[in-house]
């Protein structure tokens, strides 16, 4: 069991969701559908069809291209369009 607190962002990945922590990564078979009906929409909200973001984990918003959103997060390297 993965505490929803320690969890940074959902991801669909196919048949798959990634589940991404702020020093790893696991895959269930859950869909992002379905997760979303499971969480708190305070603390998560879905930023893209694929993606829910946990709120605390939001480090900033940048303009990305195309002047879409793209959020940068607390001590990870990659962004969430």
């Amino acid at each position: 069991l993965i505490p929803v607190d320690d969890v940074l962002y959902f991801q669909s990945d196919e048949k798959y969701t990634r589940v991404v922590l702020e020093d790893s990564e696991v895959l269930i078979r859950k869909p992002i559908k379905e997760l979303l009906a499971e969480l708190d929409p305070k603390q998560f909200w879905q930023i893209h069809r694929a993606t829910v973001v946990n709120t605390r984990a939001i480090a900033g918003v940048v303009r990305g291209e195309r002047d879409q959103a793209d959020l940068r997060l607390k001590g990870r390297s990659e962004t969430l369009t």
